[in-house]
């Protein structure tokens, strides 16, 4: 039963400007206070119906207008709630990239085909969700020191920290965390910005001379040399865990030496369907595994969190740093994810709510 395919825009407000090693400005932190998704509904004539979400990022080629582009590229009649082999390997005949585009498809045709099927995504999947074991941690981006210390102090109920770093003002930075939190597990992430492996290793030295950082997320370009990359990780005080360097499960036999851990975002890797086996190959490779996000609504985070039970590490949290978000799922109460209140039962277990 071939479905109905329709889109929209929805601009994302952020509580606080948004800026990591990349989007910083030379003259001060820069950032943006916004941010622009692609909501995607598909509904089979039947009226079951499943809902996703594209957060596309230029880091990654991707932006509202190449989403939209590649979803007039779809061909309705192609997607199917009742076979989802069939419509994966249709949406990945379409290009080489748009993953995030192709991300929001696959997240509404799991969402539709689980609550056809009358189960959560968690059981349609076969991968469970454990109510009450997972944190996930608050994110704080690069700022001046007192916003960063203002942002910890509003952060105060979650009980793990990360850290963007990457600007000249790191070290400020990072006192700046701890003279608001002295006690709290921190996780670094830095987003590409050092670009030589003595200066990774100065850094990341630096940063284990505090023993409550759990890791550091990226240190280096995804295109440095693998050597350079084997060198940082066999001398790292630290776990090294790969994001941009981690964007499909294609990826493993490059990460694999150069990486202790991986980053797996649904909109890297194309949806909950890619997002899975790339879960799962990390696992069967030994490493160590987080879910991680961009700013998302609620309907990408929940989407994440069904597949928590498959991590060591969560980092969902783009959706509590926006003040507009349009659904709501998959709650953090202190930190702690939980389904318990989920406004659905079956799919993604998220509703729409008005902004």
């Amino acid at each position: 039963m071939p479905v109905q395919l329709t889109w929209r825009r929805f601009e994302l407000q952020l509580e606080h400007r948004w800026t990591i090693a990349r989007t910083q400005r030379a003259d001060g932190p820069g950032g943006d206070a916004r941010q622009t998704i692609v909501l995607v509904r598909l509904e089979a004539p039947d009226g079951s119906f499943g809902v996703g979400e594209a957060a596309p990022c230029a880091r990654y080629r991707e932006s509202p207008e190449t989403v939209e582009a590649f979803l007039r590229r779809v061909d309705p009649d192609r997607l199917h709630f009742d076979d989802l082999a069939a419509s994966s390997r249709y949406l990945a005949s379409l290009s080489g990239g748009d993953h995030s585009a192709k991300g929001a498809v696959d997240i509404a045709l799991v969402d539709g085909a689980a609550k056809r099927a009358g189960k959560p995504v968690t059981d349609f999947l076969g991968v469970g969700f454990t109510e009450g074991r997972h944190k996930t941690s608050f994110s704080i981006g690069i700022d001046r020191p007192e916003v960063v210390r203002e942002k910890v102090l509003q952060a105060a109920a979650f009980p793990i920290l990360k850290l963007k770093l990457g600007s000249p003002d790191d070290r400020l930075l990072f006192r700046a965390l701890r003279e608001a939190a002295p006690e709290k597990p921190v996780r670094v992430d830095a987003n590409e910005a050092w670009h030589t492996k003595e200066e990774a290793l100065r850094q990341i030295e630096w940063l284990a001379e505090d023993r409550r950082v759990q890791f550091v997320e990226q240190p280096m370009p995804a295109g440095t040399a693998p050597a350079d990359l084997a060198w940082l990780k066999e001398r790292s005080p630290l776990l090294l865990m790969a994001d941009e360097g981690y964007e499909r499960a294609e990826a493993i036999e490059q990460v694999v030496p150069a990486y202790h851990a991986v980053n797996v975002k649904l909109v890297k890797t194309g949806g909950i369907t890619p997002g899975l086996r790339a879960l799962q190959t990390a696992r069967a490779a030994g490493l160590k595994t987080m879910l991680g996000c961009m700013i998302e609504t609620s309907v990408l985070i929940t989407a994440a969190a069904h597949l928590a039970d498959l991590t060591d590490y969560l980092d969902l949290d783009g959706n509590l740093l926006i003040t507009n978000d349009p659904y709501q799922g998959v709650q953090a109460v202190e930190g702690r994810l939980s389904f318990a209140n989920a406004p659905a039962a079956t799919g993604l277990r998220v509703s729409a709510r008005e902004v």
